[in-house]
């Protein structure tokens, strides 16, 4: 594999072909959804749409325009982003695509600190790059069932989000996922139902709900303990029975992850969080917790 530039575009020269990497605005979105369809992730046009309005990221071209990879990025603050989206088409993945996508998101990142979630077949390559592993996600997914099960009283109030308290949740999210993500947040506003947990007077929790894949995704979820979580959680599931959802957590046991179980939510597979630079996941007692994943590209 030889790497160099032509004309505006850094390319790779594979074993039969060289591929070039273009802006992944200018490349029509069913293009992608086709590349999605091709390893069989769930992302829908509208999915990608969203990715590129709220990140960045390039895609693998040949000659005659044909997409045979892509990466993106998702800057967060002015030294972290997250990585995600990063495929290649079977044809390329053992001539070394992945590492050549892996190499220009790199470059265009710059010395920011890197966290990504990675499937089990790229998981060495991104050791290989300097990743180390944090944690393991698990996509629960399911149908939902007309009767959710029980849980114990909940101290607080959950209510929809009243549209002049977003920067609530804004500061709630920061403290949890440890960098200010505002950006993305108010971007998620625009497109999810958002739910939040009222204790003392004071906005303690929130929990996103929108369209996504084969149905619904919630996540963000943000809460300081399983019995918050699993509230506002069931406060999206509820208004969702026979819909397909999916929520992506770290949480493999305890009250959450024993709610999302009796609720038809099983571990369909697992992802690894990695991080590259700083450590990513800081979990204190007592703080905001990312208990559901915005989805496995956002974190």
């Amino acid at each position: 594999m030889n790497s160099g530039s032509t004309g505006l575009h850094r390319s790779v020269q594979l074993k039969s072909f060289e591929l070039f990497a273009r802006d992944i605005t200018e490349v029509d979105v069913e293009l992608l959804h086709a590349l999605t369809v091709a390893v069989r992730w769930p992302h829908r046009p509208a999915d990608w749409e969203f990715l590129r309005q709220v990140g960045q990221g390039i895609v693998a071209v040949d000659g005659i325009g044909r997409v045979f990879g892509s990466a993106m990025w998702f800057p967060q603050g002015d030294d972290f982003a997250t990585v995600g989206l990063v495929i290649t088409t079977p044809r390329t993945q053992a001539q070394g695509a992945g590492r050549w996508l892996m190499t220009q998101v790199f470059e265009r990142c710059g010395k920011r600190h890197l966290a990504l979630n990675a499937t089990h077949a790229a998981y060495p390559l991104y050791v290989s790059l300097g990743f180390a592993s944090e944690g393991i996600v698990s996509m629960r997914q399911g149908k939902i069932g007309k009767d959710l099960p029980p849980l114990p009283e909940l101290d607080g109030e959950v209510t929809e989000m009243p549209t002049d308290r977003l920067a609530d949740i804004v500061t709630l999210d920061a403290q949890a996922f440890g960098v200010n993500r505002e950006g993305l947040i108010r971007s998620l506003a625009g497109i999810a139902s958002a739910m939040v947990l009222w204790r003392g007077g004071a906005i303690v929790g929130f929990s996103m709900c929108r369209e996504f894949g084969r149905g619904h995704l919630i996540g963000p979820t943000i809460a300081r303990n399983d019995l918050d979580a699993a509230h506002l959680t069931a406060a999206h599931l509820q208004s969702l029975p026979g819909c397909f959802v999916r929520v992506d957590t770290r949480e493999n046991d305890g009250l959450y992850a024993g709610f999302l179980d009796q609720s038809g939510l099983g571990a369909a597979e697992t992802v690894t969080t990695m991080s590259k630079g700083r450590q990513f996941l800081n979990r204190e007692n007592g703080q905001p917790w990312v208990y559901g994943l915005a989805g496995h590209a956002l974190g």
